[in-house]
């Protein structure tokens, strides 16, 4: 059997309380673990928002571009389950960076290419697929130099008529996402999570 051998997406850490994602819907075990699609999110902690990631197989000395990158605790990916609120998976991690050309150049010397750079609603982005998830970095000019930050992620649900019944007003109404045939809807920041969340429905057949 052959193993895979490109970079992947192993582990997150978001400074948010376990119990504020558990409301939302998502099994949180007791130590602040939430496995999805392959990932751990490690729960709680110093700081806001997502405050580090860890890729299998990159050659990164704890940083790439100023992100946090440690190795991963994580020997292999948790299983895949099913979340009570529908969750299946991470659609995609948002980076915001001054500069999409630098942000890049560092991600290629840890052995992630990134694709050809295009222009999306939000700026410059370019995007490739990490294992279980995609990150796409989009460039934000009104940064300032040499700063580089995580910024949001977007979840898989099966249904989002389904989580829109049990998160009610705290979800945004849906609306076609760039992804041809799927649809996004966004959490309603009110100060519960210090991660922009975004739901999406899955890849069409």
């Amino acid at each position: 059997m052959q193993l895979p051998r490109e970079p992947e997406l192993a582990e997150l850490v978001i400074a948010d309380p376990p119990d504020r994602w558990r409301e939302l819907g998502f099994e949180v075990d007791g130590v602040g673990h939430l496995d999805i699609g392959g990932v751990r999110i490690r729960l709680g902690g110093e700081g806001a928002g997502i405050t580090a990631w860890s890729l299998m197989r990159v050659n990164a000395m704890g940083s790439i571009d100023g992100l946090p990158s440690p190795v991963p605790r994580v020997l292999y990916p948790p299983p895949f389950k099913t979340h009570p609120n529908g969750a299946t998976g991470i659609d995609h991690v948002v980076i915001h960076s001054s500069s999409l050309e630098r942000t890049s150049a560092a991600f290629a010397r840890a052995g992630v290419e990134l694709g050809r750079a295009r222009d999306g609603a939000h700026g410059r982005t370019a995007a490739r697929r990490l294992g279980p998830a995609v990150v796409e970095v989009v460039e934000r000019p009104e940064l300032e130099a040499e700063d580089t930050r995580f910024w949001g992620l977007a979840i898989v649900v099966i249904s989002l008529d389904e989580l829109a019944v049990r998160l009610g007003e705290r979800l945004a109404p849906a609306r076609p996402a760039p992804a041809p045939g799927r649809q996004i809807a966004d959490l309603r920041a009110d100060g519960s999570l210090s991660v922009p969340l975004s739901f999406m429905t899955p890849e069409p057949p």
